[in-house]
């Protein structure tokens, strides 16, 4: 059928099953969903069959009391009986809400808005359109936005327009000048915009995702409670031992019958040890035992990351209305409950121990007892302070350090390990540095950390590769132009592509997909940030919204990957065919699934 048949090819996509037109005005799908989401499937079906309900007959169709276009659909209707929930009503039902100038009942998400994104918009010529495929829809159903994001870069350039509606869009931004000019005007010319809003039912007034006055005073608060002091304590006393543990577990599959295990669950289980330990002084014990914090970052992350690229945001309905009619946004907010109960539970119990220890010694000598490092954790930084925040600030600041510390540094595990497995020459030379250095030390120290310079390059060209995450979003406050000449008016979306700049080639040249440790110049030289690069690197963002747990995240990884690999071999299993994911972070699609075995020295 003429109107519905860029659908039924996008449907035809995600399942990889031809579709079957039955009859005029109406499409049936057959075949596996092939490990695509279900949930963009049955949209897609959805749109189909509002679609075709939409428009007219064609004219080798025409109507008859004996032969309407209902008798048809009522006759076989694929999605009879399928679970619809609330996304897909309002998915639907803003499908069927708008009309073309001509009145031949166009839909919002027309065929020719899927397949020619420049005729629907009417300003800033000077930009080039991406031009959007149905198999680049399908793609960024079923898979990350960060995907799609690079083939338009390599087609339109490094500047474009991503029209994401009739009326709305996004500038895609991944050249470094303009990188560095919006990331560095951040309070001036740009804010958060989107991913705030997005973002606020998990982090709530919590620093990750403030805006304005409220974050420069949670920006000033924290970013004492992460010195240099601070760090270095945690290195030895919570990165060594958590990684040695984690370690220890894999030594004993390597005995077992069948030694295979998924090292990207493994790392989220140790990241939030870590993080436990160290924003809390609460072990999680999740290399022991299941965690249901771990799943629920997971799910919380990508919902924020659905909610900031969602075409119609439902989202911002009632919430109680939606937790009764979603089972998406149920889970999301179940989600969110599961991770503020125990962020509370957390603030509780270090308060009563902070209480009783003051009533024994007086609040002076407390206080001097955090400063020699009994206990370094931020949450008890916090309550040396006597910041005057109401709990539920506390709790929502505390709560973005977790969420953010413990997913990042997991997925910098992962891609790092991937990295290293591709590139067994690599992997050889980290080991000689990790043997030379640490020797027969259990874990490497602080001071360890600073000679080993390969094994930071090894992470700082995982996370070119792999930056976590891999988009930003800002939104213009005033007209502005950017340094190559764009115009950008105020209101409108930026996504600032750290995965385009990253493996930009005309930033890094032909071998800007290519693994390469030593890519970033000699050893003996200081590691590459935003500054040394002018802003063609930039993992941990840049200008006054750059990450203030940069250090602390760095030496983390590089803790437990040195402890990893001077102890275990690892064969990443079926390693060609692991693909990328996100859920506001990196991921793999089915985990880093890994034969282990200790290694052979």
């Amino acid at each position: 059928h003429i109107h519905c048949s860029p659908y039924c090819i996008m449907a035809s996509s995600l399942c990889r099953s031809s579709p079957k037109l039955t009859h005029p005005g109406r499409c049936r799908f057959s075949g596996s969903h092939s490990g695509r989401s279900s949930s963009s499937f049955r949209r897609i079906r959805l749109l189909c069959k509002v679609r075709c309900k939409a428009v007219e007959k064609p004219a080798s169709a025409p109507s008859s009391p004996s032969s309407s276009s209902s008798d048809v659909a009522a006759a076989e209707d694929p999605l009879d009986g399928d679970d619809v929930d609330l996304d897909d009503l309002v998915f639907a039902d803003a499908l069927t809400g708008v009309s073309d100038k001509d009145g031949a009942g166009a839909t919002m998400v027309s065929p020719d808005w899927l397949t020619s994104l420049q005729r629907n918009w009417g300003g800033k010529a000077d930009l080039p359109v991406a031009d959007a495929k149905v198999d680049d829809i399908a793609e960024l159903l079923g898979g990350g936005l960060f995907q799609p994001l690079y083939k338009w870069m390599l087609e339109s350039g490094p500047v474009y327009l991503l029209p994401t509606g009739p009326v709305t869009s996004y500038v895609v931004v991944s050249e470094p000048s303009c990188v560095k000019h919006v990331l560095r005007s951040y309070g001036t010319k740009y804010i958060k915009g989107t991913i705030s809003e997005a973002g606020k039912f998990l982090f709530g007034v919590g620093v990750a995702l403030a805006e304005g006055e409220p974050w420069k005073v949670r920006r000033k608060a924290i970013g004492p409670a992460l010195h240099r002091k601070y760090v270095e304590v945690m290195v030895n006393r919570v990165f060594g031992p958590s990684a040695i543990k984690m370690v220890a577990q894999l030594e004993d599959i390597t005995q077992s019958n069948k030694p295979v295990v998924d090292l990207e669950t493994k790392y989220s289980q140790v990241t939030l040890d870590v993080i436990g330990k160290a924003v809390f002084n609460y072990d999680f014990d999740a290399l022991n035992k299941d965690s249901p914090v771990i799943q629920a970052v997971y799910t919380s992350l990508k919902e924020v990351e659905t909610r900031a690229t969602d075409l119609f945001p439902f989202w911002k309905l009632p919430e109680e209305l939606n937790y009764v009619i979603s089972p998406r946004q149920r889970n999301a907010q179940d989600s969110v409950k599961t991770i503020r109960n125990v962020t509370d539970e957390l603030i509780e119990k270090c308060k009563a121990i902070v209480a009783e220890e003051e009533a024994v010694g007086g609040a002076e000598a407390w206080a001097e007892q955090y400063l020699n490092d009994a206990d370094p954790s931020v949450l008890r930084y916090f309550l040396a302070a006597r910041e005057e925040v109401s709990g539920e600030q506390l709790r929502d600041d505390l709560l973005s350090l977790l969420v953010a510390g413990h997913e990042t540094t997991a997925s910098v595990l992962t891609w790092a390990t991937y990295c290293l497995a591709k590139n067994p020459e690599s992997l050889a030379t980290l080991r000689e540095e990790v043997d030379r250095v640490v020797g027969d030390k259990p874990a490497p120290t602080y001071d360890d950390l600073r000679s080993m310079p390969y094994l930071n390059r090894v992470l700082c060209e995982t996370m070119r590769l792999y930056p976590q995450p891999p988009v930003y979003t800002r939104r213009a406050i005033v007209d502005d132009q950017l340094p190559t000449g764009e115009s950008i008016p105020a209101g409108q979306d930026i996504l600032i592509s750290i995965y385009n700049l990253h493996r930009s080639p005309d930033v890094w040249g032909p071998t800007s997909n290519d693994f390469n440790p030593l890519r970033f110049g000699p050893l003996d030289e200081p590691p590459p940030n935003e500054t040394n690069t002018d802003y063609r690197y930039v993992p941990f963002s840049g200008g006054p919204r750059k990450c203030p747990g940069d250090s602390f995240a760095m030496m983390e990884a590089m803790v437990v990957l040195a402890v990893l690999v001077r102890s275990i071999d690892f064969e990443l299993i079926d390693i060609d065919k692991i693909r990328m994911t996100s859920g506001a972070t990196i991921h793999t699609a089915d985990g880093l699934n890994a034969r282990v075995s200790m290694r052979q020295q």
